[in-house]
Order: C-alpha cells, then sequence, then structure tokens
C-alpha cells in the first residue's frame, strides 16, 4: 500500500473510533464501528442521531440530560371582576297635574241633631223656678234643669203650708228634671234602709223610693231617692261613692220623669227634712 493509501486508511480508521466512541456515549452501549466504511458514514452518523433522540444514557450510565421545552408560564388569567349590577333605583314616578287622579269627594250628610238626655223635654214637664241654669251632680248622668227647689213653692202638687205665702205649698226635697232611665249613682257612703225603717216614704214618692243612711249617732241623715225604677242596691246593702244605685222614672209623678232627692234626719217623717243642696253637690254648667 502506498503512502497515499495508508493515509487514507488512518483516517478513515480514526473516523470509525470517533463514530464507536459517539455511539457508545450516545446510548451507553458497545457499538463497535470498526468495519464502518466510508460508504457507511452517512448511514452511521443518521443512527448516531437516532440513538440519540432515544434518550440514551452518557458514557458513565446516566442518563443523557434532555432539552426540556421550558415554556414562560403566562400569568394566569385572572378575570376581572365585573361590579355587580345594582339595579339603579328608579325614582318614584310623580304624578303630574295631568296624571294626579282627582280624588271623588265622599258625600258627607250633616247629621240631624240629636238632642242630648238633658236636651229631650218631657212634655209634662212643669219648671215653678225661675233659674234657668243646667247642674250636674255626682247623683246623676248629664245636666238638668232644677222643676222644683226645696220650700215654698206654688207648684199644684201640694197643700197649703201656714209658713209659705199664699196658697203655696211646701216641697220638702229638690225636684231636677230627667229623661226615663237617667243613671243614678251614689255621692256618699252608706247603707240601704228596709222600706219598713221608721219615716218610710209614702205612695207619693213612687213603688220604689228608697233611703241610704249616712253617718252614726245624732248626725245620722236619711237620703231618700225618690220616683225611681228598676233599682240596683237592696236592704242592708253597703253603697259608696261611684255604685250605680237606679234609673230615674216618672213613678208617682204626674209631672214627668226626674228626680226628687230627700234629706232628712235618721228615721225623721218628710215634715223634719231639710235642703238637701249640700249633699245633692249641684254645680251649675
Amino acid at each position: 500500500m502506498g503512502i497515499g493509501g495508508r493515509v487514507r486508511h488512518a483516517g478513515e480508521a480514526a473516523r470509525a473510533r470517533t463514530v464507536e466512541t459517539t455511539a457508545f456515549r450516545a446510548c451507553g452501549e458497545p457499538a463497535t464501528f470498526r468495519d464502518v466504511r466510508p460508504a457507511h458514514l452517512l448511514p452511521a452518523l443518521a443512527l448516531l442521531l437516532t440513538l440519540g433522540a432515544c434518550g440514551g444514557t452518557d458514557g458513565r450510565g446516566a442518563p443523557a440530560p434532555t432539552a426540556t421545552l421550558s415554556t414562560t408560564p403566562t400569568a394566569s388569567r385572572t378575570p376581572t371582576p365585573t361590579a355587580s349590577r345594582t339595579p339603579t333605583p328608579t325614582a318614584a314616578r310623580t304624578p303630574t297635574a295631568d296624571s294626579t287622579p282627582t280624588p271623588t269627594p265622599t258625600p258627607t250628610s250633616t247629621p240631624a241633631h240629636t238632642s242630648s238626655p238633658s236636651e229631650r223635654a218631657d212634655p209634662r214637664w212643669r219648671f215653678y223656678t225661675d233659674d234657668h241654669h243646667r247642674y250636674t251632680s255626682p247623683w246623676y248622668a248629664g245636666a238638668h234643669r232644677i222643676m222644683i227647689g226645696f220650700g215654698c213653692t206654688a207648684a199644684p202638687y201640694y197643700a197649703h203650708d201656714p209658713s209659705c205665702p199664699g196658697r203655696e205649698g211646701f216641697h220638702h226635697g229638690i225636684d231636677v228634671a230627667m229623661p226615663c232611665g237617667t243613671p243614678l249613682t251614689s255621692a256618699v257612703t252608706g247603707t240601704v234602709l228596709e222600706p219598713s225603717a221608721p219615716g218610710s216614704p209614702g205612695p207619693a214618692y213612687g213603688v220604689d223610693p228608697f233611703r241610704i243612711r249616712v253617718g252614726d249617732g245624732p248626725g245620722a241623715r236619711d237620703v231618700l231617692v225618690g220616683h225611681t225604677r228598676t233599682v240596683f242596691v237592696h236592704p242592708g246593702e253597703r253603697v259608696r261613692p261611684g255604685q250605680r244605685l237606679a234609673l230615674s222614672s216618672d213613678s208617682g209623678a204626674p209631672d214627668g220623669c226626674h228626680l226628687h232627692f230627700e234629706v232628712r234626719p235618721a228615721g225623721g217623717g218628710y215634715e223634719s227634712a231639710v235642703d238637701p243642696a249640700a249633699l245633692l253637690r249641684l254645680h251649675q254648667t
């Protein structure tokens, strides 16, 4: 072999060793390519490339590092919070002058004037006094006029009394005109007497008169309530101020419904009666 041939042969041998080394390092396999000829060099190089792609080991048996496709993580796409859609309150629709319904006026009727109990006149009433005032009292409801006062009177219901002028008689109590059924209440603390107790009232006071004994001893007095109906208290009962006693009526009264209020010394008859104004406690309205 000539010098040139030997040089070619040495080059081929070097290339073969290089291929061998490269193959060994690429896949960690003791591959030998001593017999590789130049004609086979390109296929060998292709094989080496294939082995490199297969993820072989390096010459020390450790896995060959492979390139890692590192992708730069993109910032997570945080959705931009959309502002909650708060409904815009709609302004109240103020009706315009044209749209405001005109309220239909409710027909109102002026009630007819109704008389209170103190204003309903009993056609039988006769007033024998010049006093036209009305009076209230804790003994009855409402405000009413006095029909006949205590003492001498021109009322024709009483016999002539010598202590009175002319033919006048003497009235032993106070008569207050009021509608039938007016509530009567007590203004004192006392005890209801038996009808037969001394000083029992006669039929001129109606069918249900009653007396209330007030106090004890010499200063005790009897309060007589006449011309009543529907009496709510009973003999022996202890009554107190404000307690319901009876209803007014015209029982035994030819001059219409009214209250006859009389005060006597305890056990006394009508001749002993005294002015009852202090106990009746009239208040002018």
